[in-house]
Order: C-alpha cells, then sequence, then structure tokens
C-alpha cells in the first residue's frame, strides 16, 4: 500500500495486471453471477500457485483512473486510483443512483493513497458493498478501496495483493518508530473499516515494495477482509 500522507512524498505504484487461479478458494459466495467481466481488457498472466510472491513491471498503463460498466444494480470497476478517484465515484453515483454494489475487476494500484483512503470512506459514507470478481484482483491501494465496502465479498478465484509502502524521499517504514504518526494513520484507517491492527504490520512485512504477496483464502478470512 502506498502513502501520501502529510509526511509522505509523492508516490507511484504500477499494480501487476494478473489474472489468478484457484488459488484463492472458499471465499465468501456471491449472488452476482452475470457479470461482463470479458468487458475488460485484462492481461491474463498465470503464476505458480505455491509462490504467492509477484515481481511488479514498471510499465505505465495506458490511461489512469478508474473505468466503470453498470449492470442493474452492480458497478463493475477497472483501472488505477488516481487523484481523481472519489469525484469519479461520485459522478458516477449521481448518474446510476441505483448502484449499490461496486465489483473489483482489477485495481493495480493508486497514484495517491489520500485521495484513496478518502475514496473508502466515500464508499462506506454511501453504504456500498463491494466485491471482487473471480478471477479479478485488487493490489496495494486497491485493496484499501475494497475495504470501504459495508458488506464485503471475495469470489472463489480472486486476489488480494499486499505489500510494504515507500515513498520518494528514501522513508523505510520498517527503520520508523512503532509509535509513528505514519503508522498511526494507517491503523487509525483499518480500525475504521472494522479490519485488526495486525493487518497492517502483517503486509509491512509480507513483501517488499516492489513486490507483491496474495494472500491465502485463510488470511481473507483471519483479518476480516470478508463481511459475515
Amino acid at each position: 500500500m502506498l502513502l501520501r500522507f502529510p509526511r509522505i512524498a509523492s508516490l507511484v505504484l504500477w499494480g501487476v495486471m494478473i489474472s489468478l487461479v484457484s488459488a484463492c478458494s472458499h471465499q465468501k459466495a456471491s449472488s452476482h453471477r452475470d457479470e461482463p467481466v470479458n468487458a475488460f481488457s485484462v492481461t491474463t498472466q498465470i503464476f505458480n500457485v505455491k509462490d504467492p510472491y509477484i515481481n511488479l513491471p514498471s510499465i505505465k498503463p495506458a490511461h489512469d483512473g478508474l473505468s466503470f460498466i453498470i449492470q442493474d444494480d452492480v458497478a463493475y470497476l477497472s483501472g488505477v486510483l488516481s487523484t481523481h478517484s472519489s469525484h469519479e465515484l461520485k459522478e458516477m453515483i449521481q448518474q446510476y443512483p441505483n448502484v449499490s454494489t461496486l465489483a473489483l475487476v482489477d485495481i493495480r494500484g493508486s497514484l495517491d493513497q489520500q485521495e484513496t483512503v478518502k475514496t473508502a470512506r466515500l464508499i462506506r459514507r454511501l453504504e456500498l458493498d463491494t466485491m471482487i470478481v473471480k478471477t479479478g484482483f485488487v493490489v496495494s491501494g486497491g485493496v484499501d478501496l475494497f475495504l470501504g465496502g459495508v458488506e464485503r465479498v471475495i469470489e472463489s478465484g480472486a486476489g488480494v495483493g499486499v505489500h510494504s509502502w515507500f515513498d520518494t524521499t528514501g522513508i523505510d517504514p520498517q527503520e520508523l518508530n512503532l509509535s509513528d504518526p505514519i503508522h498511526a494513520t494507517y491503523v487509525n484507517f483499518y480500525l475504521e473499516m472494522g479490519i485488526p491492527e495486525r493487518f497492517y504490520w502483517f503486509s509491512l512485512t509480507a513483501a517488499p515494495p516492489e513486490r507483491v504477496y496474495f494472500l491465502s483464502p485463510e488470511e481473507m478470512y483471519d483479518f476480516n477482509l470478508v463481511t459475515f
């Protein structure tokens, strides 16, 4: 997860574009089965399910921002979270006020973590549910976006990727005091979303900034990422 809070410099992460195989099974089922997943251009990269670590490519996506496809009361999201994500979400809801669920197809990271947190809080304030569709994935800041949902579903085959944050000023989260306000900013957000504090500390050590660790189904449940 990337930060851009008061003490953190502007960050850029180009998340992975992958389609996960059956490594993530047993996730909570969803009643939404007719998602137009094929409408998105998602790069497929099957990886060895015995190794949960994936290197992050340095390739810039075709465009920044989120793309929406609306089907009944579900909005399917794809793209990179940017400095305009909350505005994009507001505009979509204004045009489609009947939308109650955000289905995440591929959220490849965040350009502005402060804006990502703002967008996640907007999702919670609007009382929207979130889900990650089967073979879909969220990475880095995309995980924080997903956590904004009141009810959260992860379909079988979906991926949730985390790693340590970094910034351009050279701040290393591993070297910060445990009581540093930067840590507290993260922890407070997760607690607000109903996620235990230990999820933050886990993400710091799960993978370095240039890699991603994909959670097992057991870890997804253990960290309360899925609601019941």
